[in-house]
């Protein structure tokens, strides 16, 4: 017995076709989610080879526009650090040699100051709290954003001496937090 997610036509182009543009209309997604997707719904290789390659030649599907577009949206939102964002690109298929091109749109300037924005946000929420509190929430903070100790650790410092917080001089500068 079938599940239910998958479709009575293995093998009609048509219902592929159909079924993949749906899945585009929701999201912009890779050729290697979209196959995985078209594979999960039952339909068969060579269908799905022949829809993604046609896609792929019209424009529909393109990943390096998609991982462009992905670094841009999630460095610019969740300021995540481009060893995140490659991590999650490669996660959704994408080419190597096109993560490394869309990851490489992030300069160290712009990373360094999304996790000071990132720091300097979430400081604002931890008053009261000890310095030791803060100095450990704010770098595992950042670790969690894809972050190493040369980025977190001068960031860190930066927001609590701008805070004036004695946290500061505990902060050891050969801290690894990765």
């Amino acid at each position: 017995m079938k599940s239910p997610r998958s479709t009575s036509k293995p093998n009609d182009p048509e219902a592929a076709r159909q079924y993949c543009l749906q899945l585009l209309s929701g999201q912009p997604r890779t050729r290697t989610e979209l196959g995985n997707s078209m594979r999960r719904k039952g339909f068969e290789e060579t269908v799905i080879a022949e829809i993604l390659e046609r896609y792929a030649e019209v424009g529909l599907i393109d990943d390096a526009v998609f991982a462009r577009a992905w670094v841009d949206s999630r460095h610019r939102t969740r300021g995540l650090s481009k060893r995140s964002l490659a991590g999650e690109l490669r996660r959704k298929g994408v080419d190597p040699e096109l993560v490394d091109e869309a990851v490489a749109a992030v300069s160290d300037d712009d990373e360094r100051e999304a996790a000071l924005a990132l720091a300097r946000r979430r400081y604002r929420s931890l008053a009261g709290q000890s310095d030791e509190a803060v100095l450990r929430k704010l770098v595992g903070m950042l670790a969690r954003k894809g972050y190493g100790s040369g980025v977190a650790i001068p960031v860190v410092k930066q927001v609590l001496a701008e805070a004036e917080s004695e946290a500061a001089e505990l902060l050891d500068e050969d801290a690894h937090f990765e």
